[in-house]
C-alpha cells in the first residue's frame, strides 16, 4: 500500500487501502436520519453526544439546560432547533436562546480529544486507527497552503452511502492533530482496527455517535466532559424526529 505523510499531520498518512473500511457499508442502513445509517450495526450500545453550546455570556451549557430556560423537554432524540423554538432547522431562524448555536458535522477539540482518551481504553488497537474526511472540504486542496499533497489526493476515495471521504491512518491520539488550527475539523468517521468501537460525526449532525460496547457507552454516559444521551440504531436523528417538542 503506497503511503505518504500527509504535509501537515505528520502524525498520520494517507493511504488507498480502502478496503479497511469494507465492513462498514453492510452495516448501514434504516430510515432516513436513522442512527444506523451513520455508525454501524451490531454494536451493544450506543450514544449520542451532543455538540456544545454556550450561554449568552460563553458558559458552557448543556442541551438539557437550554431545554430547561426555554420550556422544552430535554430527551435522547431532542433537536436543537425545536429546542430553541425555531421552525427553521437549517437558519435556526427565530431562535429564543440568546447563546450560539451548536456546530453541524463537527466536534469541538477539547470534547474530542477527551472522547479519544476514553476510547484509548476500549480497544486493543489504539495506535492503528482510521479516520475519514469528507471530500468536500475546501481546505483539503484550496488556498496557498492545501491540507494535502496532488499526490495524496489522487489517492482512491472510501465511498460509503451519499458520502465519500480521504482515508487517514495512524494512532488514536493523532486526532488532536486534525481539530488544530488552522483547520480545526473533527474526522467525519473514526474506528480502530479490532472494530471495537466506530464514531462519526456526520455533516449535517449537531452531534456525534459512538457506537461500542455496553461498557464504553456506560462511561460516555457518566463522564461530565459530554452531554451525551443513549440512542438505538433505528432511532432518528432527522430534523422532525423531535416530535416532543415538535414545533407547530
Amino acid at each position: 500500500m503506497r503511503e505518504t505523510v500527509a504535509v501537515w499531520l505528520k502524525d498520520l498518512v494517507v493511504g488507498d487501502d480502502v478496503s479497511r473500511a469494507a465492513w462498514i457499508g453492510p452495516l448501514l442502513g434504516g430510515e432516513f436520519g436513522a442512527v444506523g445509517r451513520t455508525v454501524p450495526r451490531g454494536y451493544g450500545a450506543y450514544a449520542r453526544i451532543c455538540h456544545p453550546t454556550a450561554d449568552r455570556d460563553g458558559w458552557p451549557t448543556k442541551w438539557s439546560e437550554v431545554a430547561a430556560a426555554t420550556g422544552r423537554r430535554a430527551h435522547p432524540l431532542m433537536q436543537w432547533h425545536s429546542l430553541v423554538g425555531s421552525s427553521d432547522p437549517v437558519n435556526i431562524a427565530g431562535s429564543t436562546w440568546p447563546g450560539p448555536n451548536p456546530q453541524r458535522g463537527n466536534l469541538q477539540p477539547d470534547v474530542l480529544i477527551a472522547l479519544c482518551e476514553l476510547l484509548d481504553v476500549h480497544t486493543a488497537t489504539p495506535e492503528d486507527c482510521c479516520f475519514c474526511l469528507w471530500e468536500g472540504y475546501g481546505w483539503l486542496d484550496g488556498g496557498p497552503a492545501p491540507a494535502f499533497t496532488a499526490e495524496e489526493l489522487s489517492r482512491p476515495r472510501l465511498e460509503l452511502p451519499h458520502r465519500s471521504y480521504l482515508l487517514l491512518t495512524g494512532a488514536l491520539a493523532a486526532a488532536s492533530k486534525i481539530v488544530r488550527p488552522p483547520f480545526r475539523q473533527s474526522p467525519n468517521l473514526f474506528w480502530a482496527a479490532d472494530r471495537a468501537w466506530c464514531a462519526a460525526t456526520e455533516l449535517d449532525f449537531d452531534s456525534t455517535l459512538v457506537a461500542g460496547t455496553a461498557e464504553l457507552i456506560d462511561a460516555i454516559l457518566k463522564s461530565p466532559a459530554f452531554d451525551a444521551w443513549p440512542v438505538q440504531p433505528d432511532d432518528s436523528l432527522a430534523a422532525d424526529a423531535d416530535t416532543i417538542n415538535a414545533i407547530a
